[in-house]
């Protein structure tokens, strides 16, 4: 597999030396609710693993929270909590999206409050070399003293100060030094240190949890190409310094942003569409398919319109893989489409091409139903694909229908009952979204009765994200 790789600039072979292959992705400061791009790059990393482990490699995954934070203090105070309290509500709010979006739990969640004593330790071990310095309750390292800091970024010491604003004190030997621990104030979270009571500064927090989680070397660390200065410079220098281990890092991988009106979509922005308001209007499914549909190192714009033509997309790949199929001789093969689908992932993770595969055995699927012909392989093979990808129709269609059957029961008795409160405008919209699903109703003396169909071609190209019928009976 070729992976760019952000240190060398360049593509190359991924070579992970661990087992199993230890990768660090930068998470969230849970101040406020979660936002697509976010969603972006944990569906971009949660990829990455998903194929590595389809492809018989073990990964250990760690993504850290932020949890003490300038930010999350001030909203804290704001709302008159606690900063642990705030952090505790919008992790779990966090957590709960994510596993809608079919993210698995990474191996860690480490918190920066619970990390304290390896923080402290890690200072002190770089003041012990001369790279660091307490100055006035707060601790700095010396960019100085670290050969080739800038490298992953590209810039020099001279450009980054005419370049990035600098908060230069009397304290600080070089504009550039940045905080290590930062001395206490009041009415703010602090732990006591060898330099005084404080709190750890940003980046420390990164350096330590990636050492003790995953060692000193690691294969791959992946984040936002917004965290490439000075985020992850100054842990490179920092874990860099502190183990005297080059590289820290073997593999670097960052990703584009998501932008809304021609800018990254951020709070600090205030251009941010909520990661429960796509959940909720687009579906898992189709919030995986927007993201996936472009390539992960290039710039994804937001739309309503884009969102929904993924949300169709899912939705046609979602019925080609559960509609029954007729059986004989015949059989599509679908070697060919793996070994594409494979060759796709493997170079630098290019899932618009990846997913190309997957509408095309849909093409073949929808093509022999039609002309009666089995498609047991290739419905196999869109199945297993696009669980690596991670959508979540993989998981409905290898289930079987009789996973989908009591939903289905359950939808009828609803539209029974609404028939019953004389609510017959809810009704028929039951109705006509199984229809939409492939699921046809008969009413009979004795009960109604369902059976499943072909949809028509033009329900599932047009019905904008269209749910699965697990999905829907949930709704209802």
């Amino acid at each position: 597999m070729e992976l760019y790789n952000t240190l060398t600039r360049r593509k190359q072979a991924f070579e992970p030396v661990d087992d199993p292959i230890s990768m660090y992705v930068c998470g969230i400061t849970p101040y406020d609710d979660a936002h697509l791009g976010h969603a972006m790059s944990i569906i971009i990393f949660d990829t990455l693993r998903r194929f590595l482990e389809w492809r018989g490699r073990r990964v250990r995954l760690v993504y850290n929270f932020t949890d003490v934070d300038d930010k999350l203090i001030a909203r804290a105070a704001q709302e008159g909590i606690t900063v642990s309290e705030l952090a505790e509500r919008q992790i779990a709010s966090f957590m709960g999206e994510w596993r809608e979006l079919g993210i698995a739990p990474a191996d860690v969640h480490p918190r920066a409050t619970e990390e304290i004593p390896q923080m402290i330790d890690l200072i002190d071990g770089l003041i012990e070399k001369g790279m660091a310095y307490p100055a006035g309750g707060d601790v700095y390292y010396r960019v100085r003293e670290m050969p080739g800091y800038g490298k992953l970024s590209g810039r020099s010491l001279e450009d980054m100060i005419s370049a990035e604003p600098t908060d230069i004190g009397v304290e600080k030997e070089h504009a550039m030094d940045f905080t290590l621990w930062k001395g206490a104030k009041p009415g703010e979270p602090q732990w006591e240190s060898p330099w005084g009571p404080g709190r750890p500064g940003w980046h420390i927090e990164c350096s330590a949890m990636s050492i003790r989680y995953l060692g000193e070397q690691i294969d791959l660390h992946g984040g936002g190409m917004d965290l490439i200065f000075p985020h992850h410079e100054n842990e490179i220098a920092q874990s860099e310094g502190f183990s005297g281990l080059d590289p820290f890092v073997r593999h670097w991988m960052h990703n584009a942003m998501m932008q809304v009106g021609g800018e990254k979509m951020s709070k600090s922005t205030g251009k941010i569409v909520a990661l429960r308001e796509g959940l909720d209007r687009y579906g898992a499914d189709g919030l995986r398919m927007f993201v996936l549909g472009g390539h992960y190192r290039s710039p994804l714009t937001y739309s309503e319109e884009s969102l929904l033509s993924a949300a169709r997309g899912a939705e046609r790949l979602r019925t080609a893989a559960t509609l029954p199929l007729v059986e004989g001789d015949g059989e599509i093969d679908p070697t060919e489409a793996r070994e594409t689908f494979i060759s796709a992932l493997e170079d630098d993770l290019n899932t618009p091409q990846a997913l190309a595969v997957l509408f095309e055995l849909a093409r073949e699927i929808n093509r022999a139903r039609a002309e009666g012909r089995p498609a047991g392989s290739a419905r196999d093979a869109l199945v297993e694909l696009g669980g690596v990808l991670g959508l979540g129709f993989a998981g409905v269609a290898a289930s079987g229908d009789s996973d989908a059957g009591p939903f289905i029961d359950l939808l009828v008795s609803i539209r029974q009952e609404l028939r019953g409160a004389r609510q017959y405008e809810l009704a028929d919209s039951v109705r006509d979204r199984l229809t939409d699903l492939g699921v046809a109703l008969e009413d009979t003396r004795d009960g109604t009765r369902w059976r499943r169909v072909q949809p028509e071609p033009e329900a599932v190209e047009e019905e904008p994200g269209a749910d699965s019928l697990v999905e829907s009976a949930l709704r209802f």
